[in-house]
């Protein structure tokens, strides 16, 4: 007699990268209380190679560092290392930068950073 599989499918790679950022956002934009200027380092376990250290001042560095934070910070790393503002003035250009997934999962999240898209293009 065959076996039958099991009708639960595995969840796809979609909905588990959906679900791996979703359970790392805060609760709103206002939890983001991180720098704003100067010169920051991530931590270890989020930029594990290549550059840790960055000039917020630096509009690059600053872009670089959000895109990073946002792809590897897990939700306490997110609050203090994140500036609401300074996230919302970087989204236009970030939220092209950062995986489909991230962008998804917070713009869903948090619609007035999908509606300050449209604004900004």
């Amino acid at each position: 007699m065959a076996s039958q599989s099991s009708p639960t499918a595995a969840p796809s790679a979609t909905d588990v990268l959906r679900q791996r950022y979703t359970d790392r956002l805060p609760a709103s934009l206002s939890e983001l209380t991180g720098p704003t200027h100067g010169r920051v380092e991530l931590p270890l376990h989020i930029a594990w190679s290549g550059l840790r250290t960055y000039n917020l001042d630096q509009p690059r560095q600053r872009m670089s560092y959000y895109r990073t934070a946002l792809a590897e910070g897990q939700r306490d790393d997110l609050t203090v290392l994140l500036n609401e503002d300074v996230l919302v003035s970087l989204w236009p250009v970030l939220r092209t930068l950062v995986s489909r997934h991230i962008r998804e999962v917070w713009e869903t999240a948090f619609p007035a950073l999908a509606s300050g898209t449209s604004a900004a293009a």
